[in-house]
């Protein structure tokens, strides 16, 4: 998947989707008093985190958030069930990129230096496992984040890729069923 941060005419962000199933889609931004868009925030961190079930993975199974809209290509027939399915197995994931990318966001927005107590506290509101990143992991998010950040203020986009592998898998329907049927 193909993502493209531009600055909008508002000041803000308009971020261009381009998926693999041939969709193109449009997600606007809402932080004109940012530097850092928010949502190149999001796209950094939960790549760098490995995180299918955030945002960005979840657009990428074919989720679509209200405030999106397609502008290209044709989707699926049962797109709409297919994305409420998506967006509620991820609801906690979505929850946790969410927080995480807050974190990496004011690192670079505000030169943040408690980044690691931040991330394992805003994790633990929605888990009581370990934090499963390292420190290393979290801070070259922040790093690559802020690299782009100066991509951004400089030519007003980022190109970015989202890898395939980070695809959010949509879960199969209620009362389907899977498998080989009986033999005769």
């Amino acid at each position: 998947m193909l993502i493209t941060f531009a600055r909008a005419l508002s000041g803000s962000t308009l971020s261009t989707i381009r998926r693999g199933d041939g969709v193109v889609l449009e997600l606007p931004g809402y932080d004109r008093k940012y530097r850092v868009p928010h949502d190149l925030a999001h796209a950094v961190t939960e790549r760098e985190l490995g995180m299918a079930g955030g945002v960005f993975g979840s657009i990428a199974g074919g989720g679509v958030f209200d405030n999106m809209r397609v502008v290209a290509g044709r989707p699926r027939h049962d797109a709409a069930e297919r994305s409420r399915r998506l967006l509620v197995a991820n609801k906690v994931s979505l929850g946790i990129a969410e927080v995480l990318a807050g974190v990496v966001h004011d690192a670079v927005e505000h030169d943040e230096t408690s980044t690691m107590e931040r991330a394992r506290r805003s994790y633990g509101i929605f888990s009581t496992d370990p934090f499963p990143w390292t420190e290393p992991q979290v801070y070259g998010a922040v790093a690559m984040l802020a690299e782009l950040s100066v991509e951004y203020e400089a030519n007003g986009k980022v190109v970015f890729t989202w890898p395939d592998r980070l695809t959010s898998p949509v879960p199969v329907p209620a009362g389907t069923k899977r498998g080989r049927r009986g033999r005769l």
